[in-house]
């Protein structure tokens, strides 16, 4: 059954940094290949951060140098400064750019294999009391509810990422034009931009009859070009949706909307069950 087509496809080089506009991409097992291909380890508390650590991550943005492909999940990129200038990744001076940049010593890193599980674990937290630091994480209020995340895979509670990627929790993330057109009418005075929630695919539903289409979805499969999803779960929001960067100010009035409106959540996570090519303009039909 067709419910939407392929707006927009994005790959982001390096983990929390702005990304790259596709015509087309493949989809293998563990997403877009070279999609959060690199990323940065906190040389002060440990363990690979992102845009919730480093806002200032946000404000980069990188490109690669030649595509990538399954076998080169981290082929060379460029990262291109707020003020113009640019380094690639693999500038001897880039730790110390990137370093300079956010305030705190950091280092870049490709993807390493899954059983480096060191350079996946987690970090020491910033604040010691646990529920300050997941309401630090998610930008939710002392009144404002956490999410669940049982329903995370259990391994997220010692790496920062599944071993093996720098990805949150799933290989996709998928979200509809509709649901950014409901929470604009609902928080008219917030901007709810695509760059702030960093989908993969960005899908234009063929009614408007659902306020947010893509949780109709989950726990189903969902053939979109050549390839097959099967959506997990609904996407719980996090304090970089809140974030400025390039036109975008800081707002906070993001998460209370969200948070009013949907629980926090905005998009679906995926995985591939089927690898295939999926271009701009496709179409997207529940099996």
């Amino acid at each position: 059954m067709p419910v939407a087509t392929v707006k927009s496809l994005f790959r982001y080089p390096i983990k929390s940094m702005g990304g790259e506009t596709l015509a087309q991409a493949r989809f293998d097992t563990l997403g877009i290949p070279g999609d959060r291909g690199w990323a940065l380890r906190d040389e002060t508390r440990g363990g690979i951060r992102g845009g919730k650590r480093f806002p200032g991550l946000m404000g980069l943005q990188a490109e690669y140098l030649e595509d990538p492909d399954t076998d080169a999940r981290s082929p060379l990129a460029r990262i291109l400064f707020p003020d113009g200038a640019s380094a690639r990744t693999d500038d001897p001076e880039i730790n110390d750019r990137l370093s300079t940049h956010l305030q705190n010593p950091v280092t870049l890193w490709p993807l390493l294999p899954a059983d480096a599980l060191d350079h996946y674990r987690r970090g020491a937290p910033e604040n010691s009391d646990m529920e300050a630091e997941l309401r630090q994480a998610f930008g939710r209020t002392a009144d404002e509810p956490l999410p669940d995340l049982s329903q995370f895979p259990a391994e997220l509670f010692e790496y920062e990422s599944p071993p093996g990627t720098y990805f949150d929790a799933f290989p996709v993330l998928l979200m509809t034009a509709a649901s950014l057109a409901t929470m604009s009418a609902a928080a008219p005075e917030q901007r709810f931009d695509v760059r702030r929630f960093r989908p993969n695919l960005l899908l234009e539903t063929a009614t408007d009859d659902a306020e947010f289409p893509e949780d109709t979805w989950a726990g189903k499969q969902l053939q979109i070009g050549d390839a097959v999803f099967a959506l997990q779960m609904r996407c719980p929001r996090c304090v970089m949706t809140t974030h400025g960067f390039g036109d975008l100010p800081k707002d906070p009035g993001i998460m209370r909307a969200l948070v009013r409106a949907h629980g926090g959540d905005l998009g679906v996570y995926a995985q591939v069950v089927k690898p295939g090519i999926v271009r701009a303009g496709d179409t997207a039909a529940l099996l």
